[in-house]
């Protein structure tokens, strides 16, 4: 199989999307897209670390802009290959990936090959572990061994945002809450401290939360505290002696890490249960008034683009903001059908996407 990168877009995210690249699995995906940049594009270095790949120009224009996109999707529900069919009497394609985010890695690698006078110097990265916990991210091992590939004046993630500029992003922090107890019989329950009703503190205090709403810059993140994962039992007619509550905090980006660790840590506060951080990423904040990203703005706005608007979820514009690079997230397809078996995107989107980066990329107007 190859990747055509000079066909229509829309043809190119369904060829993404039928090869399967869940994560850690993304191989055989890497493999085509590195070819097919080798193979159908000119003027660019082009360099392969693990399955992340990456493509740049030199060509000593004043500003650089990152594209960036993850190959990965988490597990498939019975949603490969690719299907065309409408949805309201709109055309769409349905599949694993199709928003998130093969319809923006599809744009990214149309325009490298169909772009022959950029305004700026670009740069591509096309990475793996995006789906799953921080230290599997691809952009992590490109920040360690390569960190020059990270550098430029704007980052553009396809995370899908339905042709909106979506500013930010949120933080998000994992905090495995435990209990213990004493195990005995459950005929003779007496005997026991059941660690699974422990834990009934925990999920009061969890429906009874209130999440902030904060306005940043014009851009309003939601925040939320939920429990994800719920662990514990030993057999059928055993009282478990441990349990455990994995909680999800997502967090406006005005909040440190740290921050969100005392917030959660104060939701919990005197309840006799283990706090363990277990996975975090910092938010990040709009950055919209960076000159490189007020003229993405502009352009997109001066050629039908849906505006401006709040990320939820935490995407890798948090990793360029911490080294001083302004990121926005700009793709295909409603971030709210991400991951959901009917994930699908409309074909208006993949086109109108693909025009108007094609504008600010170029300077021209189609």
């Amino acid at each position: 199989m190859t990747l055509d990168l000079r066909a229509d877009p829309i043809q190119l995210t369904a060829a993404l999307v039928d090869v399967p690249s869940v994560s850690r699995d993304e191989a055989a995906i890497a493999d085509l897209v590195e070819q097919a940049l080798r193979d159908q594009t000119t003027g660019f270095e082009i360099k392969r670390h693990g399955n992340v790949v990456l493509a740049r120009t030199t060509l000593g224009l004043p500003t650089r802009v990152i594209l960036a996109g993850h190959l990965d999707t988490v597990p498939i529900a019975d949603n490969v290959p690719s299907r065309p069919a409408e949805v309201d009497g709109e055309p769409v394609l349905f599949g694993c990936g199709t928003v998130d985010m093969k319809s923006g890695d599809a744009v990214f690698l149309h325009l490298a090959a169909t772009i022959t006078d950029p305004a700026h110097d670009l740069t591509l990265i096309f990475y793996d572990g995006e789906e799953i916990a921080a230290e599997f991210n691809g952009l992590n091992h490109i920040e360690r061994d390569m960190p020059d590939w990270l550098d430029g004046d704007l980052a553009v993630l396809g995370e899908p945002s339905g042709g909106w500029i979506e500013a930010g992003c949120q933080g998000t922090l994992r905090v495995r809450l435990s209990t213990s107890g004493v195990r005995a019989h459950s005929a003779r329950a007496w005997l026991g401290e059941n660690a699974i009703h422990a834990l009934a503190p925990v999920l009061e205090r969890l429906a009874a939360y209130e999440a902030r709403q904060v306005d940043i810059d014009g851009c309003v993140y939601r925040e939320g505290l939920s429990a994800v994962r719920v662990s514990g039992g030993v057999a059928g007619n055993v009282v478990p002696d441990v349990a455990e509550v994995d909680v999800n905090f997502r967090y406006a980006p005005d909040r440190t890490v740290e921050q969100a660790v005392a917030h959660v840590r104060e939701v919990f506060d005197g309840l006799d249960v283990g706090f363990q951080v277990t996975d975090s990423s910092p938010g990040a904040l709009p950055g919209l008034t960076a000159p490189a990203a007020r003229s993405l703005i502009d352009s997109v706005n001066a050629h039908g683009g849906g505006g401006v608007r709040a990320k939820y979820g935490w995407t890798d514009v948090s990793r360029f903001a911490a080294r001083g690079i302004p990121a926005v997230n700009f793709g295909p397809g409603d971030p709210n059908l991400a991951h959901k078996r009917d994930e699908h995107v409309p074909l208006s989107q993949i086109t109108a996407v693909t025009a108007m980066l094609r504008t600010y990329l170029t300077g021209r107007s189609q």
